[in-house]
């Protein structure tokens, strides 16, 4: 019985921490290039970092803060990882988890970025952090290949909406 109830005990713990992680989509080209076309009024916030970069993570709280502040003004934030497809259970997940995202998480499956980083920006080398700002209605778009504070977020961000 003790065995039963301890295996009971465990499936709970398990299901509440599968409950609060967050869920990393593994995606290819056509869903960012989706959002590139989209003719919503929606501005988007693309920002293109790594587990293994550190200006990148060092800018993480500013996107979860925008992320928070923005949620009902028609903005959404999209944190695209540009980590290996390999390390998505071994180093993404819980690197989101760890840090409690609940911003948007993607992983890039996209292993020739020749083929699309000039889709994002025709100034962009490929260095991370990167961010690309964009509402396609309004026929605006901001790009950086640079970290970026919570400050200069906002102020982007006012331009837009």
């Amino acid at each position: 019985m003790r065995k039963i109830i301890a295996l009971l005990g465990l499936g709970l713990l398990f299901n509440h921490f599968e409950a609060n992680c967050q869920q990393v989509n593994v995606i290819k080209w056509p869903e960012v290039q989706e959002v590139l076309t989209t003719s919503s009024d929606t501005t988007y916030v693309l920002n293109f970092w790594a587990t293994w970069c550190k200006p990148c993570i060092s800018e993480l709280p500013f996107f979860e803060e925008v992320h928070k502040k923005y949620k009902n003004k028609n903005v959404k934030v999209v944190l695209i990882s540009m980590d290996f497809v390999k390390d998505l259970n071994t180093r993404v997940i819980p690197f989101v988890n760890q840090r409690n995202l609940s911003t948007k998480v993607w992983l890039l499956n996209e292993p020739d970025a020749n083929e699309w980083i000039d889709k994002i920006d025709s100034t962009w080398s490929g260095a991370i952090p990167a961010t690309l700002i964009i509402n396609n209605s309004k026929k605006k778009k901001v790009f950086f290949e640079q970290k970026l504070d919570y400050d200069r977020l906002v102020k982007e961000l006012s331009d837009f909406l």
